[in-house]
């Protein structure tokens, strides 16, 4: 080992590793769960695309919103009771989300509405779910320096997309050997696994006097402050449209793949080539995009992963489907790492923090849309036209859409900067 990997590892804390190997797990888990929830909730739990759409925007939403607010908290009883608490409550959670299909509870389940028993459940697992990222990346923060900071991210992201590519692989093979219902099982014992890894493995990285917190009325406060900040809300709602896009590949794609390609398709892994693809090409792509502006890097992403949907469009077969994927997730590699960089150059003085710390909302927006949306474009298209081909006709158009208000949005607010990397 060289003196240099010497003083890389150094650099990091054991509740570094600790925390982001949990993350993995977690991740594992939700991707593994969320590839087949839109199947599941259609045809086990005999909802709608419509009804099935909604309860994943309320689910997707509430994962991705809640941390602005679970963050505050996780930082006032400190990460490792965050982390316990997390990883129990998802552990229970996606085990009743599996348990209302399961013969051994029909019983319990019989005579009650099951539309709003998922909304409880969702919510329920959501808010444990909420924990997760402010206490990993508050670790990572408190268990790096300031060489290895940069390096930590990275590591974080990169474990994040192996539990995206990982998790629908083995939610494939769950399926398949045992059924749909296993999935959640399988999530929820990843999760009980953290919660035991937390309690024996964790160790508070910081004592309680050496963070910076924020009561709820704060936080309240500073969303309001970001909201009021138009030039900043029209970016995020911008955003949010890229990540409505997004989130169809969970609600989309095993629809039509199982609908009007083929019954047995793992539609599982054909959602998973896009994480594969960045495990795989991410150093390449930030290689050949890093002299590009950050704005320029971010309408290029924009316009690659909407041409995603034109390809699917023209060929809808398994092949062009898959084709299609990779060619989103270099969308979303080419703008993802300057995405963070961009909102760090907009917000104002003083305020870079804060607006950081905002980053998730058009996450949870696209989500909150984008589910709702997908269902009732499913429902319109594939089911009452029988017409899917102009759902990804549409699905273009958003993308071309957004596209164009990026480089509009570039025109009317952006600095007159020579900021480049």
């Amino acid at each position: 080992m060289t003196d240099k990997i010497k003083e890389i590892v150094a650099g990091f804390k054991k509740s570094f590793w600790v925390a982001n190997i949990m993350e993995l797990f977690e991740r594992i888990a939700y991707y593994g769960q969320a590839t087949i929830l839109s199947i599941y909730l259609r045809d086990y739990l005999k909802f709608t695309e419509g009804e099935a759409g909604q309860l994943s925007s309320i689910f997707g939403g509430l994962i991705y919103f809640l941390p602005i607010f679970a963050g505050a908290i996780a930082d006032k009883i400190g990460f490792r009771k965050a982390f316990m608490f997390a990883f129990s409550v998802l552990a229970f959670g996606y085990f009743l989300i599996g348990s209302v299909a399961m013969d051994q509870f029909s019983g319990l389940y019989s005579n009650m509405d099951r539309f709003p028993l998922l909304v409880a459940i969702l919510v329920f697992t959501a808010i444990g779910g909420s924990f997760i990222k402010p206490s990993v990346l508050g670790t990572i923060a408190f268990t790096s320096t300031e060489k290895t900071k940069s390096l930590g991210y990275a590591i974080y992201y990169w474990l994040v997309n192996i539990g995206g590519a990982v998790g629908p692989l083995i939610a494939y093979f769950v399926r398949d050997s045992i059924g749909i219902q296993a999935v959640f099982v399988v999530s929820a014992i990843s999760c009980l696994l953290m919660v035991i890894s937390t309690f024996i493995f964790f160790e508070e990285p910081t004592t309680a006097d050496q963070r910076t917190t924020k009561s709820l009325g704060e936080l309240f406060m500073n969303l309001l402050r970001v909201l009021s900040n138009f030039k900043f809300m029209i970016f995020l709602t911008i955003f949010a449209m890229y990540w409505l896009m997004f989130w169809q590949i969970f609600i989309i794609i095993p629809y039509y793949v199982t609908d009007f390609i083929s019954k047995d398709a793992p539609f599982e892994l054909i959602q998973s080539v896009g994480a594969w693809s960045i495990i795989l090409l991410q150093l390449v792509i930030n290689r050949l995009t890093k002299d590009i502006r950050t704005i320029y890097a971010i309408i290029l992403g924009f316009a690659i992963s909407a041409f995603c949907w034109g390809i699917i469009f023209l060929n809808p077969t398994i092949p062009m489907v898959i084709a299609g994927l990779v060619v989103f997730s270099i969308g979303e590699q080419t703008q993802a790492p300057r995405y963070y960089e961009y909102i760090a150059d907009i917000a104002p003085k003083g305020q870079v923090g804060l607006f950081q710390g905002y980053a998730f909302l058009p996450v949870a927006m696209g989500w909150v849309f984008g589910g709702t949306m997908g269902g009732y474009l499913y429902e319109t298209f594939a089911k009452a036209q029988n017409n899917p081909n102009a759902i990804f006709l549409i699905l273009f158009g958003i993308g071309v859409f957004a596209t164009l208000c990026m480089f509009l949005y570039n025109i009317l607010f952006n600095k007159t900067s020579s900021h480049t990397t």
